[in-house]
């Protein structure tokens, strides 16, 4: 609470001796969401002995929880890739993490498991939101690099030929990846807090807060601080309490309350939630029939399984070849665990 005194005159009416004037302002404003999400510039963290990265992980880990839409398509993507999964070196748990990993963080690390002659005999992904980069010590034998899995205590340290890195192309740098759908994480967070203002505006009694107007001059301090206190108590849950205010011989108009906004007056919230699930669409090439969208018009959104068809050939497919390839290319990889998809040949088959 922040008072501030100074005289209180009035034109045609009695001041009651020692009466100052009082504003009085509740709560403070609070914060919106952090993004988290904008691009920097990658530089090499002396200290921390591996490359920063261009947005934080834990924003984008976040964000999925944030917003429904955008965390619904990350899953939705994440089992097209997994549905055609055959087999291979990974489990369907461990490609399902890793898949995950690659669609939020736009890469994905596929370690090498070796026995005691240095043979590969199994794959394991890793937690994509703790993978650094180190620079490659090429001046120096046998020091490990290039890749870390921080944790507490010293990072995991895997050299370079232990690691299968996937990722997806960012011209701005060759480091890291980033995930495809960067273009819609400012409509992301604007779908989640409109979504929480509206939660807020009801939470806060149906409106927007305002200013508790006083003009009475015979309002003594001690009732003040009484209407002050209920105010307070107000606050929160239970806000719609009722306060009884008597003031012998005041004038009706004593007491008002101004409203600081109306946000029935002009509410932009379906506009402001359609339009920004619209962008995430967009920038994750979603279908809208497949997103759980219901059509605004009579023709509707198609036939889900001819759009589910084209956009697993134009948009699944490319990562699930990407995967396979780096994997099976990999001449340390024997042939059991290499990675396997059904192909085009098997769904036409099936159909």
């Amino acid at each position: 609470m922040k008072k501030k005194n100074k005289k209180y005159v009035q034109k045609g009416q009695r001041v009651a001796p020692g009466k100052k004037m009082s504003i009085i302002t509740f709560s403070k404003p609070e914060p919106v969401l952090t993004t988290g999400t904008d691009y920097n510039e990658i530089w090499y963290d002396n200290a921390a002995d591996h490359y920063t990265q261009p947005i934080d992980r834990l924003a984008l880990a976040q964000l999925i929880n944030l917003n429904g839409q955008h965390g619904g398509i990350i899953h939705a993507r994440k089992n097209m890739i997994l549905s055609d999964y055959l087999g291979g070196g990974l489990t369907y748990d461990q490609l399902e993490a890793a898949v995950f990993d690659y669609l939020t963080f736009g890469d994905m690390a596929i370690a090498k498991i070796r026995n005691g002659w240095g043979d590969v005999i199994g794959l394991e992904p890793l937690p994509g939101l703790y993978i650094r980069r180190r620079k490659v010590r090429e001046e120096t034998v046998n020091v490990p690099g290039d890749y870390v899995v921080l944790q507490e205590g010293e990072p995991l340290v895997f050299p370079e030929d232990d690691i299968i890195f996937i990722k997806m192309y960012d011209p701005q740098q060759h480091i890291y990846g980033l995930p495809d759908y960067i273009g819609g994480v400012h409509s992301a967070l604007l779908n989640s807090e409109a979504v929480i203002f509206r939660r807020r505006y009801y939470h806060n009694g149906a409106h927007t807060g305002g200013i508790l107007y006083t003009r009475d001059p015979n309002m003594t301090d001690e009732l003040e601080e009484e209407i002050e206190q209920q105010l307070r108590d107000s606050q929160g849950i239970g806000n719609f309490s009722t306060i009884l205010v008597n003031i012998p011989g005041g004038d009706g108009d004593a007491i008002k309350f101004i409203e600081m906004g109306d946000i029935s007056a002009k509410d932009e919230f379906a506009s402001i939630k359609n339009i920004s699930a619209q962008d995430i669409l967009n920038a994750h090439r979603f279908p809208a029939g497949l997103a759980g969208i219901v059509p605004q018009n009579t023709a509707g959104l198609g036939d889900p399984e001819k759009v589910e068809r084209v956009y697993k050939k134009s948009e699944s497919r490319p990562h699930q070849r990407r995967m396979a390839t780096a994997v099976n290319n990999d001449p340390e990889v024997p042939a059991h665990l290499h990675l396997h998809f059904a192909d085009e040949s098997t769904d036409k088959g099936a159909e």
